[in-house]
């Protein structure tokens, strides 16, 4: 069995095109259209439906790609069996973050891991949008908030405790708020990716009751990336409320100010995310353990 034709073929059928496979594995689309053809006629049967607009598994191909990723992972794990502990883990892997996350504890830690490991690459995306783990291509994703993925396997690392914060400039003009009510007289950012004003409101926990609340508030501004969130928030715009993680140097500083600490927004839960393999690469263990290690500290307990 040609490794390299499975490799291709694992390839496509994630992505569900040949066009991206091609660009993901740094080769020709030619010539990935011809693997999997070669393996199609080495199998006797065809593992893909292809039209114009898509690229689908067929029952066969759905078969064959769970075995297949089972060889590729066990294939790897022999391949290094003999290899010196000194020598480190190869190949390549791309992972999914929270902007902050990546910024303030992954990549100040990612010299000493990448320095036992240099024969390793890492591809690191913080984008703001919920990316699709197995279309695009991700070996693992962070994810930080409810969980939708129900075909993915989560690893659960704690929590985000989350803050209500303001300007000092924005408080000065609007004071400041200790209440629900006082709210009536201030106005929220509001996040969101879709740029609606829907569910806009402040989100907090009774003590009541314990539930989870959100009290109606007419938003200023309405953003879909965290840098803008944060900087409506310097700029006077409005009230908004952030994971405490990442934040630490704008309280420093003065440019953001802690409010009402007894309404906080219900703690955020944190997962690592992956395929659901029975076999995973050594690389992608080895990161995930890492991840966990240097991320955990800075959480709470779920």
């Amino acid at each position: 069995m040609n490794f390299e034709e499975l490799r291709i073929f694992a390839k496509v059928a994630d992505l569900a095109s040949f066009s991206r496979a091609a660009e993901q594995l740094g080769v020709a689309k030619g010539h990935v259209s011809n693997s999997v053809q070669q393996l199609e006629a080495r199998l006797g049967t065809r593992l893909l439906h292809r039209t114009t607009r898509s690229v689908r598994l067929t029952p066969d191909g759905e078969r064959f790609l769970e075995r297949c990723k089972e060889l590729q992972a066990e294939a790897e794990q022999l391949g290094a069996m003999f290899k010196p502990a000194s020598g480190g883990l190869t190949g390549r892997l791309r992972i999914d973050m929270q902007i902050s996350v990546a910024r303030d504890i992954v990549i100040p830690r990612l010299p000493e891991f990448l320095a036992a490991h240099p024969q390793l690459e890492i591809g690191i995306s913080t984008t703001d949008r919920r990316v699709d783990l197995v279309q695009e291509g991700f070996d693992c994703v962070l994810r930080v908030g409810t969980l939708d993925d129900l075909d993915l396997v989560a690893r659960p690392l704690g929590v985000m405790r989350m803050l209500n914060v303001a300007s000092p400039a924005y408080l000065e003009r609007h004071g400041v708020p200790r209440t629900l009510a006082d709210l009536a007289q201030h106005r929220l950012v509001h996040y969101t990716p879709r740029l609606t004003s829907q569910g806009a409101g402040f989100e907090y926990v009774d003590a009541a009751d314990g539930g989870n609340k959100i009290w109606p508030m007419a938003a200023s501004v309405i953003v879909n990336g965290t840098d803008a969130y944060e900087a409506a928030a310097i700029a006077g715009l409005g009230i908004i409320q952030v994971p405490e993680l990442g934040l630490q140097h704008l309280l420093d500083s003065g440019a953001l100010v802690s409010i009402m600490p007894e309404m906080a927004a219900p703690p955020m839960p944190v997962h690592l995310l992956y395929a659901n393999r029975r076999h995973l690469a050594p690389r992608v263990q080895a990161v995930m353990a890492w991840l966990a290690e240097v991320i955990s500290p800075h959480l709470g307990a779920p």
